[in-house]
């Protein structure tokens, strides 16, 4: 299992939080995600998806929330 960690410019509303738990965490190879404090963690098998592809995707549902990932 590796962790992708994103941080994200505010903490997400709860909504937002739920949906992105949802949407990611139910993805193939996803083990678990964790959203906290502007901060996301993301625990997934590299033999089920790469790290690159799950970047892409949640790095894109982020900004369909609204929300902007810093550097």
């Amino acid at each position: 299992m590796k962790v992708a960690h994103f941080t994200v410019d505010k903490n997400l509303c709860g909504e937002c939080s739920l949906a992105l738990r949802r949407f990611i965490g139910g993805m193939d190879g996803v083990d678990s995600i964790e959203v906290e404090s502007g901060r996301i963690a993301v625990t997934f098998n590299e033999a089920e998806i790469e790290e690159e592809t799950l970047s892409k995707i949640t790095r894109d549902s982020i900004e369909k929330l609204g929300y902007k990932i810093e550097a």
